[in-house]
């Protein structure tokens, strides 16, 4: 993907979302110290959301398994959370694995399976979960074999439930942020977003989905090439309730030095800055999977940058279903 990052590294994440930030850049939040405005970028993932290379242990083995799930056992999630599941090794008979893959729900609702590469399944619902909704994946790999005569081992459970119906609209152009809860507008807000004039610099549209957070991040000038502290654009500096909504870099965060533009004008490289009040509300109440849908630019979310798969229509999802 063609995303130019520096690096964000949650010094402290909360327990309640204890994940790693996934990769990162392309964001910032205008005017900081000496000027200098916070851009954050790549960091490595460590929760199967992002496949690893398989080692060379693994490659030779004449077996394959289930690597990673994501969400983990017994989270709490949005309403628009995917379950992501990461093979250690490219499948060749995604039929017959895909059939193996069994989602149990308390309340059923259409849903599939799509393959964004040989290595992964994701699964998401036609529609958002509905709030409440508990759900447990089955994957009973264990005997299979594919095409190649690799074998599956192992067979895999996990549950999770789905929280409040949270879902977050921010207009760009009206430099205003929204969020409902349950279908109710619990709080608006002020807001500033990229300020453009670079494609790197605009704030992507679309459906996106809370991946992870961190209190503090730290961001720095690095995404630019600029490491060395006496170059005048240099920048390193902490970012308080910062809430990660895309793999290019993306953050809901609190920006006390924007405060001023926050409801008149875009002024980040392309987070959306909040005040610190705003910001620690909302960084306390979201979980991963929460939907923030962001309106108004000329650059849509990828599909693939980070959980943007809700970017893709129903149509166009289940025609990439192995089955």
């Amino acid at each position: 993907m063609p995303y130019r990052h520096a690096l964000a590294v949650p010094v402290r994440t909360v327990a309640a979302l204890a994940v790693p930030l996934l990769a990162l850049g392309g964001c910032g939040g205008g005017p900081g110290p000496a000027g200098s405005v916070a851009t954050p970028a790549a960091a490595p993932t460590g929760d199967g959301s992002t496949p690893s290379t398989p080692d060379l242990k693994e490659m030779r083995a004449a077996t394959f398994r289930v690597a990673a799930v994501t969400p983990r056992e017994g989270e709490v999630v949005g309403v628009g959370m995917p379950i992501i599941v990461t093979f250690s090794r490219a499948v060749s008979s995604r039929a017959k694995v895909e059939r193996a893959l069994r989602v149990r729900m308390s309340r059923a609702v259409p849903g599939g399976w799509f393959w964004p590469s040989p290595r992964q399944a994701v699964f998401r619902p036609r529609r958002f979960w509905p709030s409440g909704e508990r759900i447990t994946l089955d994957a009973r790999t264990s005997g299979l074999r594919d095409a190649s005569g690799v074998s599956g081992e192992g067979n895999v459970t996990r549950t999770f439930r789905v929280g409040r119906a949270r879902v977050s609209i921010v207009d760009t152009r009206a430099h205003r942020m929204s969020v409902s809860e349950d279908g109710r507008v619990v709080r608006r807000t002020p807001i500033s977003a990229g300020r453009g004039g670079r494609r790197a610099y605009t704030t992507t549209s679309g459906v996106h989905l809370v991946m992870g957070k961190g209190d503090p991040v730290v961001m720095s000038s690095a995404w630019m090439g600029v490491t060395n502290p006496e170059d005048p654009r240099y920048y390193k500096m902490r970012v308080r309730y910062a809430v990660q909504i895309s793999a290019s870099g993306e953050y809901v965060h609190s920006a006390p030095w924007s405060v001023a533009s926050q409801g008149h004008e875009n002024v980040s490289h392309g987070c959306v800055n909040a005040s610190p009040d705003f910001a620690r509300w909302f960084y306390g109440r979201s979980v991963r999977g929460d939907v923030v849908l962001v309106t108004g630019t000329s650059r849509p979310l990828a599909w693939n940058n980070g959980y943007g798969y809700w970017q893709l229509p129903w149509t166009r999802w289940k025609a990439a279903s192995a089955r």
